[in-house]
């Protein structure tokens, strides 16, 4: 498929199964705790993903191992645990609305840790997005108690996302999306297995029917919502930035919300309007500038890009795409 509109058809899919994973963690939380419903999700995924995963670990350097555990702790295994830890108290609707604050840590930490430069509007744009997250914490929506604690407990959530999004695109853009995303929850597969096992799933299991109810929320939780949309989220970082591809938390919302209110949620218009600071802040940090900046980001050392592309030289699923966090693709690259 053409780049050009490969880019926003994984968008699409992206917005739609990460749209839908609010809801399925507040229906596994009828019946499971937030450690086991955390625990069940990376478990289904990596299940799926072992046998790949540990055959994934040859095309990736060494040099690069210590960047894939921690990029995959930060996106793939902490918040897992922190969403069903907070949905507790939050609504569904109100976590997706908070998820919406990624690209703002994206920016914030891209200048922080890694040399980027944010230009003016970007920098207002985080302002009205933390100003919309002030307004919705704690907020009441009819589906959760509006704590502040666990509302704040997602934004913690979507900074770990934002440090993963630049970590991929800096130093792991040049690894295929599936062996890294099996290489992720390869590493992160025994941890979640020895929680689980914490948690007293194994003798608490009985197989009632709200069990495996509950248990069928999370495996698609785990199988589509984890372990397929990392994998799409992996290739979209490749082939555009890590800005564009933290868009889709722009999007996300919609989806959510629409669950929510079919699920008896209720949306008052501070939501409304809390949702839409933060997504004019998304707007202005995603806008394009009128020409094409400078690189706002150091390459990666020459060692490690050669043995990225020597590892991976016969691979038809190899993304090769390097990409700056700022940076805006030209007219032949993204359509208007």
């Amino acid at each position: 498929m053409n780049p050009v509109y490969q880019k926003w058809v994984l968008l699409g899919v992206l917005t739609l199964t990460w749209g839908s994973s609010f809801i399925l963690i507040k229906q596994g939380l009828l019946v499971y705790t937030p450690m086991e419903v955390g625990a069940l999700r990376l478990c289904v995924a990596g299940l799926a993903l072992v046998f790949f995963g540990v055959r994934s670990f040859k095309h990736i350097p060494k040099k690069l191992i210590p960047w894939v555990i921690a990029g995959g702790g930060m996106g793939n295994f902490i918040p897992m645990f922190l969403f069903p830890l907070a949905q507790q108290h939050v609504s569904s609707s109100m976590a997706a609305i908070l998820d919406s604050l990624v690209p703002m840590f994206v920016l914030l930490f891209g200048f922080l840790f890694f040399g980027a430069r944010g230009r003016l509007w970007q920098v207002v744009g985080v302002i009205i997005g933390f100003s919309g997250a002030a307004l919705l914490v704690g907020v009441d929506t009819g589906g959760g108690q509006g704590d502040v604690f666990h509302s704040l407990l997602i934004i913690l959530a979507t900074a770990f996302y934002g440090m993963n999004g630049l970590i991929i695109n800096r130093y792991l853009s040049g690894i295929p999306s599936f062996k890294l995303s099996a290489a992720v929850f390869t590493i992160w597969f025994g941890p979640s297995l020895i929680i689980l096992g914490l948690t007293g799933f194994f003798s608490t299991f009985t197989g009632t029917p709200a069990q495996w109810e509950g248990l069928g929320y999370v495996a698609i939780l785990g199988l589509v919502g984890t372990a397929l949309a990392m994998i799409l989220f992996y290739k979209l970082l490749q082939l555009t930035s890590a800005l564009f591809a933290s868009m889709v938390t722009y999007l996300i919302p919609i989806v959510a919300v629409m669950w929510g209110v079919l699920d008896g949620e209720r949306l008052e218009w501070s939501h409304a309007f809390g949702g839409t600071l933060i997504l004019l802040g998304v707007y202005l940090i995603q806008r394009k500038p009128s020409r094409m900046p400078e690189t706002d980001i150091a390459p990666l050392p020459k060692d490690i890009t050669q043995q990225i592309v020597k590892d991976n030289k016969n691979d038809d699923s190899t993304e090769t795409a390097k990409t700056q966090f700022f940076s805006t693709p030209s007219s032949n690259q993204c359509p208007e």
